[in-house]
């Protein structure tokens, strides 16, 4: 009815009422931008109307280049009264724009509480990658999935670049799949819809600004509206495909959430403790160890990878040289600052450097730079705990020991005496997988940030595999050599001949890395964990890392070389490897090449391994006495019983098997490690096809464990037979074998695999392909 429609005035009184005189005509000049005439089209007044109420959604054509100016005439001899269109009037409904953003990003909130940022000051959103979030949109009319489009884009950096994953255009997707970006609508209520969106565990770390863009296809109309909070991204120890994940959650939380710690000092006879307040989650610190991300020399694309991140916060916590947070000083004299010993809390530092700028902060010391440096690792989702070595050594030239110099009189040699023992220092270990490196020496990675020496040039120290550097392979990167001298160097005396040599004449093997400690998970009671960085002092072990290490630094001569390295350790398995659920049995061959007889006691450790190469326990350790014949091989049958492992495994039942030992007669090292599966039973899909012809395959598995799988579920897919899809199982009893019957109708000849795969959560990586020949119809 007319009297129903909405009365809009504005100064030109336009609107329309039961019995209105002749229409005003309503002007609309188009200017081409080519300079050629104009053209004359009239306008109703609701579009003109809409126009000005909403012109986010009323913009040009992104195709039409024509500038448009709203002219409106009353033409000569008429009263300006309200009209009747001569223009038809083009639906409100074809225009889409996005009005608001909600970033759910309460403290409280599902996204907050989901990603274990709930704790983070301030309602920003503050998220970890790899992990679905949601966002709230509303729109100037209801989104219409068959002619709409809509994708985000998330950008951080000064300059944002896709092929760079500083850009990243998140796309409206029907399915969400994991490790990808993209976006789900999941809740429309009229104008309102909300969105799962999902993001990659490989994702940058730090700031993004956010933008919703919308189209609407039918008339092409792009608008782009920003958000007005960023997005935070940080590590997420949550999530399996993140390098910093773990897979404990007492560990998470002591490891990442626990605000405060316990950080031990004094000899190796009196062990003292301090409490200290990381207070990651205290206002401001989180924009600080972002500001710090931002001040160092990563560039933000190489900010996805923890060891970037942790290599370059080792060097910004100190500020030797890179305008750093803390100015270290143990001269005594902390008058034109702030006592080392006076801190109990990295929040009054961080907050002091982010707001001065970057103006480093006076003074620090080993436990002060290991409290801040814990604080800025846990902030941005990286594992981390402060770590004490008492009796820690400091090696100055890379020779793997602790040396004293002595003249002919058996006095020091001062100037010559660099290397130093001190009574305790404290560092940090993190931790992450190290796809850098050979496997297994992911987990724990060793941290330092107090300035000793420097490392490519910049004082800084780490990240160095606490696996490597127990085995003394310090060939593997980063700083290995220095933290294993640390904790494990010989402390040798060398006296000074009349001829201006020196001569070794004494050494100590015990005199450093005594008593690791660092807070234990869950308490404040002090956890020993030098096992994790040394093997027992005076085993065999320990002496093999030890002059293993010494190889490779600049007194490769320290200690004695081998006579003869002629006894050769291989390990070998039958077929494809041993089986998940029995025994697992692995040869190992020791063969001598010599012609004289040779014996050695060679130490065999298993551990059940991530397959990124991180270690999470040992199940089985043993040690082998061999004698050998000249010129003969011996094979052992080494065995790991079922019962030893059928509790410990992870995803892909990778393992690893560590040997070491010494030739009795040469002094020969051997070493070796070999990593190896569990085999699940692969499926068996069997079948023959023709193009448009309905055809089966049968696919049977058996459960090869001696207890129930459960919610096993199988996924068929093969290119040109069928799309992928699920077939839920169920729970398989123990030695069960199921049977699956897939119906489906080739369309394309040729060769074809149809792929099938299993998963549970006590078995995966079970999966089995068929060759299936495509006979043309």
């Amino acid at each position: 009815m007319p009297s129903e429609r909405p009365s809009v005035r504005g100064v030109s009184g336009v609107g329309r009422y039961a019995g209105a005189a002749p229409p005003t005509r309503v002007q609309v000049s188009i200017n081409p931008n080519d300079g050629s005439k104009k053209e004359e089209v009239e306008e109703g007044g609701c579009r003109s109307w809409f126009r000005k109420m909403c012109p986010c959604c009323c913009e040009p054509q992104a195709s039409n280049s024509y500038d448009i100016t709203n002219k409106v005439e009353v033409m000569e001899g008429e009263i300006a009264q309200p009209f009747m269109m001569t223009f038809p009037l083009v639906e409100q409904s074809f225009f889409l724009c996005v009005r608001a953003v909600d970033l759910l990003s309460s403290q409280s909130g599902q996204n907050r509480t989901e990603h274990h940022t709930d704790a983070y000051h301030g309602d920003e959103l503050v998220l970890r990658r790899g992990q679905a979030f949601q966002i709230q949109l509303e729109l100037s009319r209801p989104y219409n999935q068959d002619t709409d489009s809509m994708h985000l884009d998330l950008k951080t950096g000064p300059l944002p670049i896709v092929s760079k994953g500083t850009h990243i255009i998140v796309p409206l997707v029907d399915d969400l799949e994991d490790d990808r970006w993209e976006a789900k609508i999941v809740e429309q209520i009229g104008n309102t819809v909300k969105l799962s969106v999902n993001s990659t565990p490989k994702a940058v770390v730090g700031v993004y600004a956010l933008s919703v863009t919308t189209c609407s296809a039918k008339g092409g109309d792009v608008t782009v509206h920003e958000a007005g909070k960023k997005v935070v991204m940080l590590f997420n120890p949550w999530c399996e495909d993140d390098s910093v994940f773990l897979d404990d959650d007492d560990e998470r939380n002591e490891y990442v959430l626990n605000d405060t710690g316990r950080i031990y000092y004094g000899t190796e006879k009196q062990i003292g403790a301090r409490t200290w307040n990381f207070g990651q989650f205290q206002e401001g610190i989180l924009e600080a160890c972002l500001f710090l991300l931002e001040k160092s020399e990563i560039a933000p694309a190489g900010r996805w990878d923890p060891i970037n991140v942790v290599r370059v916060i080792s060097a910004m916590i100190n500020a030797q040289d890179d305008y750093g947070v803390l100015i270290g000083n143990w001269s005594g004299d902390y008058s034109d600052g702030t006592s080392p010993a006076a801190w109990s809390s990295s929040v009054d530092i961080l907050k002091q450097y982010h707001e001065a700028d970057g103006t480093p902060v006076a003074y620090g010391q080993c436990w002060v730079f290991s409290g801040v440096t814990n604080t800025v690792l846990r902030c941005l989702g990286i594992p981390a705990r402060s770590v004490t070595n008492f009796q820690s050594a400091h090696d100055t030239d890379v020779s793997l020991t602790t040396d004293v110099y002595l003249d002919e009189e058996m006095e020091p040699i001062n100037h010559l005496n660099k290397d130093s023992v001190w009574n305790f220092h404290v560092w940090n270990d993190c931790w992450m997988a190290r796809p850098d490196l050979p496997p297994g020496h992911g987990g724990w990675q060793a941290v330092d940030s107090t300035p000793q020496e420097t490392s490519q040039g910049t004082f800084r120290c780490g990240p160095a595999s606490v696996n490597a550097i127990r085995a003394g392979q310090v060939f593997l990167k980063y700083d290995t050599p220095f933290v294993f001298a640390e904790v494990n160097s010989d402390k040798i005396y060398w006296q000074r001949n009349l001829d201006g040599t020196f001569a070794q004449i004494y050494s100590e093997k015990k005199a450093v890395g005594h008593f690791i400690s660092t807070k234990a998970v869950g308490s404040d009671e002090r956890a020993d964990i030098t096992k994790l960085y040394k093997h027992s002092e005076d085993s065999e072990e320990e002496r093999i890392s030890v002059e293993t290490a010494s190889r490779y630094g600049s007194k490769p001569d320290t200690y004695s070389v081998a006579l003869a390295e002629d006894v050769k350790v291989e390990v070998t398995m039958d077929g494809e490897g041993p089986h998940m659920g029995a025994d697992a049995h692995l040869s190992i061959k020791v063969k001598n090449l010599s012609s004289s007889p040779r014996s050695t006691a060679l130490h065999s450790q298993a551990s059940v391994m991530y397959y990124t190469g991180v270690l999470k326990g040992t199940v089985k350790k043993e040690t082998l006495t061999i004698h050998l014949l000249a010129d003969e091989e011996k094979t052992i049958d080494w065995v790991l019983p079922y019962q030893l492992y059928q509790d410990q495994l992870v995803d892909q039942a990778a393992m690893m098997l560590t040997l070491s030992g010494r030739v009795s007669e040469t002094q020969q090292v051997l070493a070796h490690q070999t990593t190896f599966r569990l085999r699940t039973p692969d499926l068996e899909p069997v079948g023959d096809a023709q193009v448009g012809k309905e055809m089966s395959a049968k696919i049977s598995f058996t459960n090869p464990l001696p207890r129930t799988l459960q919610g096993v579920v199988i996924r068929v897919e093969g290119l040109g037979l069928q799309k992928g899809h699920k077939v839920v199982v169920g729970d398989v009893g123990a030695n069960s074998t199921v049977r699956v019957t897939e119906h489906f109708v080739p369309t394309q000849p040729g060769l074809k695999k149809l792929v099938v795969s299993l998963d549970c959560k006590q078995m995966s990586q079970v999966h089995g392909v068929a060759d299936i020949l495509v006979l043309e119809a």
